[in-house]
């Protein structure tokens, strides 16, 4: 008899905990919705109050969020808003117990926070590439020259791949290749604007030997016998070039 008693009231004892814990858990739901409601209204005020809409008008990015009938201010308020309630989610999930779901749960609150992060670069990236892109096309108005034209592409572009090194940083994916982009767009400029070699000059690349038929932001293609060579232009600087002078 005490034994059944002793059963009984385990048996009580962990229901009333599992109640508990489900309770808990559905609170901090509720909690993190509405703290993510709040968050997101304030955000959007914030932004707004700071003069965000009008630093923002007229980009790609902007243009592109209205066509979807939202904005860049709603967009990045929303996104602060969802991630809230995620974390909450994850955190309530762990106050439940859920079974077999302990590691997903931990992997989640490591991967959500770098999610939110990378989305914010990335906006941030397309936003202040178009930016750049106007800013400098109105500095070099008065030059000049034919290359000047592929600056402000040139700006932009390595705004948005600095934005894509971080954002895939974040997320724990390889950027060896986006940086070596990014080299060569750098040596690029340089090549085009500084035009140490021309097209119909014979030169030594790397060990590489032909005639120049193209040079590029991103790669100088070299011919010689037929066959034609593309050398990433950072390739260019770490080997340095030879002119060949008849």
């Amino acid at each position: 008899m005490v034994g059944q008693i002793a059963t009984l009231r385990r048996l009580l004892r962990r229901l009333l905990t599992s109640d508990i814990d489900l309770f808990v858990a559905s609170l901090i739901v509720v909690i993190a919705l509405m703290l993510g409601i709040v968050v997101a209204r304030l955000l959007s005020g914030l932004l707004t109050d700071a003069g965000v809409p009008d630093e923002v008008e007229g980009t790609l990015f902007e243009r592109t969020a209205q066509r979807l009938g939202t904005s860049t201010v709603k967009l990045v308020s929303r996104l602060s808003g969802l991630f809230i309630v995620a974390v909450g989610t994850v955190f309530a999930l762990r106050v439940a117990g859920v079974v077999n779901a302990g590691l997903l749960i931990e992997r989640l609150a490591d991967f959500l926070p770098r999610v939110f992060v990378a989305a914010l670069v990335v906006i941030t990236g397309l936003i202040v590439g178009d930016k750049a892109e106007l800013v400098v096309s109105e500095r070099l108005r008065s030059v000049k020259l034919p290359e000047v034209n592929t600056i402000p592409l040139v700006v932009k572009y390595s705004v948005f791949y600095i934005a894509a090194l971080v954002a895939l940083g974040q997320l724990g994916v390889a950027t060896a290749a986006f940086k070596d982009m990014l080299s060569s767009a750098a040596a690029g400029i340089y090549l085009v604007l500084n035009e140490p070699y021309t097209i119909g000059d014979e030169v030594v690349i790397d060990g590489q030997r032909g005639i120049v038929q193209e040079v590029d932001v991103f790669v100088t293609r070299i011919e010689s016998e037929g066959r034609e060579f593309v050398v990433p232009n950072r390739q260019v600087f770490e080997s340095g070039i030879v002119r060949v002078r008849s």
